[in-house]
């Protein structure tokens, strides 16, 4: 039995796995894969090449795999699933209640762990125009709780409006902001009766089983519209009991149940975002599983991943479809009319598809958002919240809705924040806490000082800079802050040509901070021979990486960087975000990156499975003024170079301040490297190839065993001698029995 099997993966993919040589589980694998499979909400970061788009492809294959054949037997079988009568019951609403309010798959069980705020919900039905109707409620943990009745239009602060009524756990009635003394208070175990008299406009409330008597008049007004269970909670928990299971107090005087209201007193909640997903006959362009990349090379690379998983697969093999931007929209429509089951995709075509009815978010069991931070940065936090909404959090089967969460670190507050509103109760996996950097990489920081080193002022080949000091007084010699911020950007490609060739580099990602910087440095890589032209083995051979480039180009271009024809890939951040490409020996920063977490993404890249990794960052010792659009084009025609407070799309950059907070934030001092390039290798021994696992041997593996060799020695004569005590002793017993 393989290592995966062990977890419950089925024989079809743990054979693929085999087949593609992966041994054992990577550490967020062994974690997220049993979790998910077991039905979990589960928050996952770890660093890129760690295997998490296999954490999360693994299990989701195999359970979309397991549900198609579940259907074929059903329909085989002739069973059908009752899921009507199912969505007709009474449920707490996950479609109507506050950010951190969590509801379970039954729709009973009602909980916040918020400790500073209010979170309430609401009933997916309402009872109208007459009759008497009751509900028991149960507090099964402890902490503040206010439970009653609500119009749609109340807010879900139940009792500080006047459209719902409320009984608190401090023994207070509430309406309209009005906290009044009523009956006495309730804590944990207590069953709290909720009383509606529509016939007479009155509410009553009872404490297990004993009534408290009469609490609120309803207004006539208020009478014509629907009420709703509610409920408000802080750090709280309760259970709802409308009536499908035997009530724990039978409540007297003619009310009823309000499971038992006749269908003509009940309407349905205008917040009916999903709930179940109807049973109705399956639709082709209805996926069971919806995976979200912040960038067209990711998607690919995940969808690459899920065709090798499956590949074994020959009953009921899951149908995959990629949906990115440049790619032909009619033929991703056909496919989705064909049928499709796991679709992965970039936010902007998928939404274009939901909008025009293309795709159906109906039969969606599993929501997997990738690299999370990456999309909330890029502005994509509504966006996901509306497909969220529109996503049945119970199957026609009553499977709950899974949400997989990936990001580079959990302890972004915007990741937090997504993940309180729209996750069950997600288990962690944590693999790199706050941040990290492995051990595996060698990280050094070069200072580029324009004022010392002049040799930017030469004339003959330097690179062409991104022209923000197009309309400034630029003058050969002088130490204004826009003449020294020019030569930064000279002198930092003509360091980064310098550490190309110290350090003999065949292979590596170059990162600049803006698509223009990375088009200015292939160009002069180009002028130096290299380019993406140029032979594989040429010492300058690029090419570049960034969302200005068209998709085919794009391909083509990491395709090439993968392959090893060109050594190196000049890249942006947002280009590079999550793609997995493995063995790479070298990063460099031309740049230091403006937010910390990205410094610890960028230079993660190397190092990985115990292979050695430079990364050399670029680091100005002056401002540098570098281009900052907040204009409409995004800087596709922007030529204002005035800065940005001044109505203009450029900022002075600091990067000796970034450099402190990353330092701070890693709580380390970062090696410091001259402008030869030549680095201090940090491994005991002082050799080390970097791109080459690490090496335990040579001058210090001797050194070691000369330290002990004394005392192995010693040990070596105390055996012997225990052995002769022991044969000796042996002797004597044998005279003695023999006599």
């Amino acid at each position: 039995m393989t290592a995966f099997a062990e977890f419950g993966v089925i024989e079809e993919i743990t054979k693929a796995v085999d087949e593609m040589d992966w041994l054992l589980p990577t550490d967020v694998q062994a974690e997220a894969i049993p979790l998910i499979l077991g039905g979990g909400d589960v928050l996952m970061a770890a660093e890129t090449g760690s295997g998490k788009t296999g954490a999360f492809c693994l299990p989701v294959i195999q359970i979309v795999h397991e549900t198609l054949r579940d259907k074929d037997t059903k329909k085989s079988s002739g069973s059908t699933v009752r899921a009507e009568s199912a969505s007709t019951q009474w449920k707490m609403n996950v479609y109507d209640r506050g950010d951190a309010m969590a509801i379970d798959s039954d729709g009973l069980l009602c909980q916040t762990r918020e400790h500073n705020s209010w979170h309430g919900t609401r009933s997916n039905k309402a009872v109208i125009g007459k009759g008497k109707y009751y509900y028991e409620a149960t507090v099964t943990d402890e902490g503040l709780c206010r439970v009653g009745w609500a119009t749609s239009k109340a807010d879900l602060n139940l009792g500080t409006d006047k459209q719902g009524y409320g009984f608190g756990g401090t023994g207070k009635k509430s309406f309209g902001r009005q906290f009044d003394d009523y009956g006495e208070p309730f804590g944990k175990d207590d069953v709290i009766g909720c009383y509606l008299d529509l016939d007479s406009g009155s509410i009553y409330y009872s404490k297990n089983g004993a009534d408290l008597g009469h609490a609120f008049d309803i207004p006539g007004h208020l009478l014509q519209q629907g009420f709703f269970v509610a409920v408000v909670l802080k750090n709280a928990e309760m259970k709802f009991n409308f009536g499908q299971t035997e009530l724990k107090y039978k409540p007297g005087h003619g009310f009823k149940s309000l499971c038992t209201a006749p269908k003509d007193c009940v309407i349905k909640s205008p917040n009916s975002g999903g709930g179940r997903a109807a049973a109705t006959k399956d639709m082709p362009n209805a996926p069971q599983a919806i995976i979200i990349e912040p960038s067209r090379e990711l998607a690919e690379q995940t969808l690459n991943q899920i065709k090798l998983f499956k590949k074994n697969m020959k009953e009921y093999c899951p149908r995959e479809l990629l949906i990115i931007g440049g790619g032909g929209a009619r033929e991703q429509i056909d496919a989705l009319n064909r049928g499709v089951d796991i679709v992965v995709a970039t936010p902007g075509r998928i939404d274009d598809l939901m909008g025009t009815g293309k795709l159906s978010l109906s039969q969606v069991r599993f929501f997997i958002l990738d690299e999370a931070d990456g999309l909330l940065k890029a502005g994509y936090g509504e966006q996901i919240n509306r497909m969220w909404q529109q996503i049945p959090k119970v199957t026609a089967d009553g499977k709950r809705l899974q949400m997989v969460v990936c990001s580079a670190t959990l302890h972004n507050f915007d990741v937090k924040k997504l993940a309180e509103k729209i996750m069950y109760f997600p288990m962690w996996v944590d693999l790199k806490g706050q941040d990290s950097v492995p051990e595996t990489v060698h990280h050094v920081v070069v200072r580029v000082d324009p004022r010392k080193d002049t040799s930017w002022q030469r004339k003959g080949n330097k690179v062409q800079t991104d022209a923000v000091h197009a309309e400034d007084r630029i003058t050969w010699g002088s130490q204004s802050r826009e003449t020294l911020s020019e030569g930064t950007k000279i002198l930092k490609i003509d360091y980064l040509v310098k550490a190309i060739q110290e350090h003999k580099m065949d292979k590596a990602i170059i990162f600049c901070r803006t698509k223009i910087d990375c088009d200015n440095c292939e160009r002069f890589l180009m002028t130096l021979g290299g380019g993406p032209r140029a032979r594989p083995d040429h010492q300058f051979s690029c090419v570049c990486l960034h969302s200005d480039r068209k998709p085919p180009e794009r391909r083509e271009n990491l395709l090439k960087f993968k392959e090893s024809r060109v050594r190196f890939m000049i890249c942006t951040d947002v280009a590079a975000r999550g793609i997995d490409v493995k063995g790479i020996p070298y990063v460099v920063n031309v740049t230091l990156p403006d937010e910390k977490e990205n410094y610890v993404h960028r230079i993660g890249r190397v190092g990985r499975a115990e292979r050695m990794g430079l990364a050399i960052s670029l680091a100005s010792e002056v401002p540098e003024k570098v281009w900052y659009h907040s204009c409409p084009s995004r800087g596709k025609s922007c030529y204002n170079t005035y800065l940005k407070q001044e109505g203009g799309c450029c900022i002075w950059y600091n990067e000796m301040q970034y450099l402190a907070d990353i330092e701070e934030h890693l709580g380390v001092t970062i090696d410091e490297a001259k402008s030869d390039m030549k680095v201090q290798a940090n491994e005991f021994d002082g050799k080390v190839e970097y791109g080459q696992k690490r090496k335990y041997m040579g001058s210090g593996y001797k050194g070691h065993v000369d330290i002990l060799a004394p005392a192995v020695s010693e040990l070596a004569q105390l055996e012997k001698r225990a052995q002769s005590s022991f044969l000796g002793f042996s002797g004597v017993q044998d005279k003695l029995f023999a006599s």
